[in-house]
């Protein structure tokens, strides 16, 4: 291949005799590949990937039909949790039929129909494409729900490996997630890459093409990501004033009815009981028919991507901390949250740093020294960054390193506690916060476990977490050393509900009433979620997560800071997360000043936000319901005021 004809030839994947090698990136780290090579009967791919220790590895063959639609599919291999999987479809004689880890069904099917497999290598989305560029009015029906379309999204010229200019098709296919998934095809179809700010798949002749591959789709995205926002925007043409609200102070705790509040522009001019309030005559008014109102909500623990912006502002969040994102694109992202030409919350940012090796995570500020530390934490400072977050395979002993450095240039520290030390030595080495309960419970568990990278940082507290009561003195008294040390936790209850609910064909518990309304291959996306119970370890198990809202409560009381995020699906799961405290034992007025006031306080931006008072941030949502008698009500946001803009 040192000419430009036999490397396009095999970037085409028309060399008979060899398979196309693509390479897998995850934020832009080299993380993993794709084989795909055509056998007798069809097409065979090989992929795997390595992120922290977790990834699929998923040997996958197919036939296709005269429409390039799947009549036979078989794939093996592990699940991004490395969960075993074994999957199967055929369609013959007018019938499908699917078998996979959490689902199986079949289907008398007439006319063209699209299997989307459960575990599917990257290359099955070129299949579809191809598929819907064959397909009548191009769309098509998909097994085993939804629909798919695709839509021509414009062309790049890119320079390969060897110098020569290759023109690629940049195709949008709407019906697998909340937004358009991007694809690249060459001129003769075939699959060219797949790009995203998180995970690239792409071959190693179009490597250097990625960041212009990446600028094409982000210029996509932002023109539909702005249409989106103009019509779900509305932005008052004077004052606005709110009537007869009920409203809910994190101050006190209370909630006090015949209320309303006058907005001029992204402030709050006055807040006084309906009769005393008198704003312009010609301000805008919405009469909130003795409707709940309290400050806007925080997620303290997101991954910005896709529409996690817009669906944090329908479910009532209005401020959120991002935990580890691209250094690129995602910055311009949260421009666009404060220019309102995308949908989303105020974001404060918060810089990931590693050390390295296999489970290095996913990001590009990986460290092995003191002077790389420095560096990176001086980089996050001079970008904006109100925090560092310290990750799990960073050498203990540059934890304080980093600490001191961000407490010197005025950041927050927090994160996974890193291997081979314990949650009371991350906080002796200067860490503010620690991400995640396992982390309290794996410190119970010091000694004896070090090795937190790999999955034995969820399967030990499963096997484990019913051993540590809130009684137990060395419970009592780490839970008083974190009291007195002032550290600050954020829990993300709703996620360690998910591993150990020990139903893998299950949605996420807390989300039964959310999944039937989104679009069906996220329904699908939400299964599979829950570890394998090893035999004989069921009760363990069974026993796991009541034992952590116990001892969420336990620290609640003797006063640890805690402070809701999800690290999941966005806005929906911070309403489970918080069902979550409340189901724990805490006092529902207490949860939604947790979920309000406290991170604004924890973040140090309590001066604009996290209370409905006079001067404060106009950032408010309007629920049907009284969260403080159920907490399962705060689901019902019927509006959301972000800096007087109504959404």
């Amino acid at each position: 291949m040192r000419h430009a004809l036999p490397l396009l030839a095999a970037l085409l994947g028309v060399a008979a005799a060899h398979a196309r090698e693509d390479r897998i990136l995850i934020l832009g780290n080299p993380a993993g590949s794709q084989s795909v090579s055509a056998t007798a009967a069809g097409t065979r791919v090989e992929y795997g990937y390595n992120d922290r220790g977790r990834g699929d590895h998923i040997v996958a063959e197919w036939k296709l039909d005269a429409a390039g639609v799947p009549v036979e599919y078989t794939g093996k291999g592990n699940d991004y949790m490395k969960v075993p999987v074994e999957e199967s479809f055929r369609l013959a004689d007018g019938k499908a039929s699917w078998r996979n880890r959490t689902e199986h069904g079949e289907r008398t099917q007439a006319g063209e129909a699209f299997y989307i497999p459960a575990n599917a290598p990257p290359e099955m989305l070129g299949v579809l494409a191809r598929a819907l560029l064959k397909a009548p009015d191009h769309r098509l029906p998909l097994l085993p729900a939804g629909e798919a379309r695709i839509e021509a999204a414009g062309t790049a010229v890119v320079t390969d490996a060897a110098g020569a200019k290759v023109t690629l098709s940049h195709y949008r296919i709407s019906g697998l997630d909340f937004t358009p998934t991007s694809i690249w095809l060459t001129r003769d179809g075939a699959t060219a890459a797949q790009v995203s700010g998180w995970f690239t798949v792409v071959p190693p002749a179009l490597a250097g093409a990625v960041a212009k591959l990446a600028a094409a789709q982000e210029q996509a995205d932002t023109v539909w990501s702005a249409r989106v926002a103009r019509a779900l925007t509305h932005t008052p043409k004077g004052d606005l004033v709110i009537r007869n609200a009920r409203l809910f102070d994190p101050r006190d705790l209370r909630a006090t009815p015949g209320m309303s509040v006058w907005i001029r522009g992204e402030r709050i001019v006055r807040v006084a009981p309906d009769a005393d309030l008198h704003a312009p005559a010609d301000a805008e008014t919405i009469d909130a028919h003795g409707r709940f109102l309290l400050p806007g909500l925080w997620d303290n623990h997101q991954h910005f991507g896709g529409v996690d912006g817009a669906l944090d502002l329908a479910n009532g969040v209005t401020s959120a901390r991002d935990m580890a994102n691209d250094t690129d694109a995602f910055p311009k992202r949260v421009a666009r949250f404060d220019a309102g030409t995308e949908l989303g919350p105020r974001v404060l940012k918060a810089g990931i740093i590693d050390g390295t090796g296999e489970f290095a995570g996913p990001t590009r500020m990986r460290v092995d020294t003191a002077a790389q530390a420095l560096a990176d934490v001086d980089w996050y400072a001079d970008h904006g960054y109100a925090q560092i977050k310290i990750y799990s395979s960073v050498k203990p002993e540059l934890v304080p390193v980093i600490a001191d450095e961000a407490h010197a240039r005025g950041l927050r520290v927090s994160g996974h506690v890193p291997a081979f030390m314990s949650a009371r030595q991350f906080v002796e080495n200067g860490a503010d916060e620690i991400q995640h309960i396992n982390f309290v419970e794996l410190n119970f568990l010091w000694p004896q476990v070090q090795e937190t990278r790999n999955r034995d940082r969820f399967i030990k507290v499963a096997e484990h977490a019913r051993e540590f009561t809130p009684d137990k003195p060395q419970v009592r008294e780490f839970i008083d050393f974190l009291a007195r040390h002032h550290t600050v936790l954020d829990p993300t209850m709703a996620i360690f509900a998910g591993l150990f609910c020990g139903d893998p064909t299950a949605v996420p518990p807390g989300l039964e009433d959310v999944a039937p309304r989104l679009p069906a291959q996220i329904r699908r996306g939400l299964l599979s979620g829950a570890l394998p119970v090893p035999k004989g370890e069921e009760q363990a198990w069974g026993e796991a997560f009541p034992a952590m809202l116990r001892l969420l409560k336990a620290l609640h009381d003797a006063g640890v800071t805690l402070i809701p995020g999800t690290d999941a699906l966005a806005g929906y799961t911070l309403h489970v997360e918080l069902e979550l405290y409340a189901r724990a034992g805490i006092p529902n007025a207490e949860v939604l000043r947790m979920a309000t006031l406290t991170p604004a306080e924890v973040m140090g931006v309590d001066k604009d936000r996290g209370v409905i008072a006079a001067g404060k941030l106009a950032d408010m949502i309007l629920v049907d319901g009284d969260p403080l008698h159920d907490m399962r009500d705060l689901r019902r946001v019927d509006l959301t005021l972000k800096g007087g803009k109504v959404f």
